[in-house]
């Protein structure tokens, strides 16, 4: 699969480092950005093409997937092109910054015939697989309630670095939208359809940006499992990104990307202690041991995430070869886009909202 990364900032230098990593499966062969140095500097570290026109890069017949690596505003617009022009598309998450462009981008991929996956590479960590067989094998028994929590820092000057950061019409959002959407994804993942959410919002910490860097959100769920979200980039000096999942079987904790917390109650603990298990029931070692796992990422370390986006790339350029669908789809980015939205629906308007999927209100 030949494919080209689509704006070359810090994400898509990501990206390229993981298309180049799953050679010979994949090949990255063109870098594309409207400021060409950019595309150029990337370019010339793989040895590749570089255009600053995406209508050039999109015509070429040798081009057979685009990793769009855009501000989040303008992903939409840039799959539904290249989906019309007859590619494979990987997007960065978010899918957009509204459940109605992520809508269109469906309908894209189902007259195109081509195959879309969101960037949630997360889903691919040892952990969460480990968690998500857990929950789905009710190996937790009923499956009560979730805790999302990333404790970040972002600095001003991160803020300054782009123009279009911290802004609604290409951000979507702060905290939630651009940090967060990563664990709420996780959470929403291992509990299931969400129906509702109620939530605050603020700026507390930043200056001259539109969005939030603070949010908490509660959410319910389908099957009556209740969820609490927190997120902020104004925790100094940037702790972890945290999921909690419980049960009246069991319970897992995820920290920084690893098992830190795993117990599943056997039929030895029958009916289950009154006041639960033991301090030494946590069973993440023998369920996943330390070294099957891979090294923490750190929050405020992009260049730390290239290895868990070639989880991703593995799985895309696989579903295109067997004609299936991978792991995190159009309409799997779109519900977890949905929360977010909501989120900040709720949070202006003081009341509950429903999460809206199916529609493009």
């Amino acid at each position: 699969m030949r494919i080209a990364v689509i704006g070359c900032g810090v994400i898509g230098r990501t990206h390229a480092a993981s298309i180049a990593s799953l050679s010979p499966d994949a090949e990255f062969v063109l870098a594309v950005d409207d400021i060409p140095d950019r595309a150029k500097e990337l370019a010339d570290r793989y040895g590749v093409e570089w255009t600053g026109s995406v209508a050039e890069a999109l015509a070429r017949d040798d081009i057979d997937a685009v990793a769009i690596c855009t501000p989040s505003g303008k992903h939409a617009e840039l799959t539904i092109a290249a989906l019309d022009a007859g590619k494979h598309v990987v997007v960065e998450k978010p899918l957009d910054v509204s459940v109605k462009a992520s809508l269109r981008v469906a309908e894209a991929e189902r007259s195109s015939g081509r195959t879309v996956t969101v960037i949630s590479q997360h889903r691919y960590d040892p952990s969460s697989q480990v968690v998500h067989k857990a929950v789905t094998e009710g190996q937790f028994g009923r499956v009560t309630s979730g805790v999302a929590s990333i404790a970040w820092w972002r600095s001003q000057s991160y803020y300054d670095s782009g123009d279009w950061r911290g802004t609604w019409e290409l951000d979507g959002g702060g905290a939630l939208m651009n940090q967060g959407i990563h664990t709420i994804d996780l959470l929403v993942w291992m509990l299931g359809e969400p129906v509702e959410v109620f939530a605050y919002a603020d700026l507390l910490a930043h200056q001259n940006i539109e969005v939030e860097d603070t949010a908490v959100a509660t959410i319910r769920f389908a099957n009556g499992a209740l969820g609490i979200v927190h997120g902020t980039t104004a925790a100094y000096p940037g702790l972890t990104a945290r999921l909690q999942i419980h049960g009246d079987r069991g319970s897992a904790v995820i920290d920084s990307d690893r098992l830190a917390y795993f117990h599943a109650a056997g039929e030895d603990e029958g009916g289950g202690a009154a006041y639960g298990a033991r301090a030494d029931a946590n069973q993440a070692e023998r369920v996943l041991p330390a070294e099957s796992e891979p090294a923490a990422t750190a929050g405020a370390d992009p260049s730390a995430l290239s290895n868990a986006h070639v989880h991703q790339y593995r799985d895309f350029v696989a579903a295109v070869a067997e004609n299936r669908a991978p792991l995190v789809t159009v309409a799997e980015a779109t519900r977890s886009l949905a929360v977010v939205c909501a989120i900040y629906e709720s949070a202006r308007t003081g009341q509950p909202v429903p999460v809206r999927i199916e529609s493009a209100e």
